[in-house]
């Protein structure tokens, strides 16, 4: 495939030099309160609150650096959609949208804990076409352009070449939906010890991204906004890996759940958690 050409802002920048201005600066406000997070709470500045869901919270620092990046992409990209995880979606006239999550793993930020980033995508139609996950803690961008591959500041990543589920690390996360947590973890003492580890790290976005990486064998998600993987989509396509929903079909940011791995690994998961009450649950 040959490599998309993206947009060119108004200010004569390309769409992936833009991008990443705009997550560098909602880093920046992520960063200038996370280490106020571990402070007691009657000590801390930042106000967390319950935006819907027995474990769904949001920040004052979601909300800045979601403005953070809108107030870059509006100025560069004017006509463009957007759609984003605290402020909502807007239309646009030039066929591309952008797909905003400013701080993924709000529950780890919250708590003090530095596991957190900012995803970002750029979709022309139904196709997405550029993908970044930054973790600004680690300083790690991780991005991809359609049909270009996938990197990691800069340098070529790709899925796992492992093949053996025994030696597989499986990345995944409980979600806000309890019955479906349930599902999860009976599913993976059905697994266990076929696989090497599981990791629950709080942060879908940093997870799909891992995967892409090669850090985690695979990645998979039962309950998942389109802010939470569209980047990562692409960012695992790109470094040579499958992700589909969990019965199997074609995933894309609006499915819900997500399984995301090289195909070998991707295989051998589907077959071995076949008939799975979990994969059975719809998002």
């Amino acid at each position: 495939m040959v490599p998309t050409t993206l947009p060119i802002s108004a200010n004569g920048q390309g769409a992936f030099e833009v991008a990443e201005q705009a997550v560098r600066a909602s880093g920046v406000e992520i960063m200038a309160h996370l280490s106020h997070m571990s402070l007691p709470v009657a000590q801390r500045t930042v106000r967390v609150s319950n935006k819907g869901g027995w474990n769904n919270i949001v920040t004052d620092v979601d909300q800045a650096a979601e403005e953070a990046i809108l107030s870059i992409l509006g100025g560069a990209f004017p006509d463009d959609a957007i759609l984003a995880e605290e402020s909502g979606s807007r239309g646009g006239t030039s066929g591309y949208s952008w797909c905003i999550d400013p701080l993924d793993g709000t529950r780890n930020f919250a708590s003090g804990i530095p596991h957190v980033c900012v995803n970002l995508a750029l979709s022309y139609g139904d196709r997405i076409v550029l993908g970044i996950t930054y973790d600004p803690v680690r300083d790690e961008m991780f991005h991809a352009i359609e049909g270009g591959g996938a990197f990691l500041n800069g340098q070529s990543i790709c899925v796992s070449e492992e093949t053996e589920m025994r030696e597989c690390i499986v990345g995944t996360d409980m979600g806000y939906k309890g019955d479906e947590g349930k599902m999860l973890l009976s599913m993976l003492a059905d697994l266990w010890p076929g696989v090497q580890s599981v990791r629950m790290m709080g942060s879908a976005a940093l997870g799909v991204a891992y995967a892409a990486a090669g850090r985690f064998e695979m990645y998979v998600h039962h309950y998942v906004q389109p802010w939470d993987i569209a980047a990562g989509l692409l960012l695992v396509r790109e470094a040579g890996g499958i992700a589909t929903n969990l019965q199997g079909g074609f995933g894309d940011p609006h499915s819900g759940c997500i399984v995301a791995a090289s195909s070998a690994v991707h295989e051998r998961f589907m077959r071995a958690t076949e008939g799975s009450e979990w994969r059975s649950a719809q998002p």
